[in-house]
């Protein structure tokens, strides 16, 4: 029998945390917060989810949760985040916001609506295509016998004119064109 392909990794372990990164962050110069949370939150998550060799590399944040630990700036990252964090068999740990604040609630649901509107109209104008394609091949087909004996009796017109001026380009002798030459201005 055949093997069914799974579509990927299957979720080990999901879990929702509230991770303080006050505490790490208050440890650097003010330049270094925001990239001091994000280890912070990475150090937190492999310690609880049991990530093998706590290996920082295996955790990635959501690009969302990124915009949310850096939304007031480098300088003053929040004291609290509210993640869910989902371990895969393979030892990854993929990190998402929990709640996602309105504003951007309100942009996803507006981006999928603009796209689903997009795949209607696209599947709509398919069709459309598919309809004119097979009046046009019947068409063709009805008028492909008359066209056949159209375009053959055009070219042969077509080459008997076309051989015509060439017979009356060789008799036609041409004359020389006159060039004329500037003379150079006498001071």
């Amino acid at each position: 029998m055949a093997k069914k392909k799974t579509d990927g990794p299957k979720i080990e372990l999901e879990r929702e945390y509230n991770v303080p990164l006050r505490k790490g962050w208050l440890k650097v110069p003010k330049y270094k917060r925001g990239a001091k949370a994000v280890k912070t939150l990475k150090e937190f998550l492999v310690r609880h989810m049991k990530v093998y060799d706590r290996d920082l590399r295996k955790i990635k944040l959501d690009i969302l949760l990124n915009n949310e630990i850096r939304f007031r700036g480098m300088k003053k990252p929040p004291a609290y985040i509210k993640v869910k964090a989902k371990k895969f068999d393979n030892g990854i740990v993929k990190v998402e916001l929990a709640e996602l604040p309105d504003k951007i609630r309100f942009q996803k649901e507006r981006e999928e609506k603009k796209s689903s509107e997009i795949k209607k109209k696209v599947e709509t104008k398919a069709e459309e295509r598919n309809k004119i394609e097979e009046t046009t091949k019947k068409e063709e087909k009805e008028e492909s016998s008359d066209d056949k004996e159209k375009e053959k009796t055009s070219r042969d017109e077509g080459l008997k004119i076309s051989e015509m001026k060439a017979k009356e380009m060789k008799h036609v002798s041409i004359d020389k064109k006159v060039v004329e030459h500037r003379k150079a201005l006498a001071r």
